[in-house]
């Protein structure tokens, strides 16, 4: 009967540090996926950056009245 409680006692503190470890390991997980969204957010600016410069540049056209801009009028 020891043995069986022991084995018991044993499979329950393996349990218990089971569910620690799969904790630390989802929190472990979630911050790498928020590395990487990061990385992915700066690789797409830099990758588009003529782009983003232009659109930003047309809209201050746009704003200032340039009329060698060309803006949407959405009409």
């Amino acid at each position: 009967m020891r043995l069986v409680n022991e084995a018991l006692l044993r499979l329950m503190i393996g349990l218990q540090e089971f569910r620690k470890e799969h904790g630390q390991t989802l929190a472990e997980y979630g911050l790498i996926m928020a590395v990487i969204a990061v990385a992915v957010v700066v690789g797409a600016v830099v990758a588009f950056r003529g782009a983003i410069i232009g659109a930003f540049e047309s809209a201050v056209g746009c704003l200032d009245g340039d009329p060698s801009t060309t803006c949407l009028t959405g009409e």
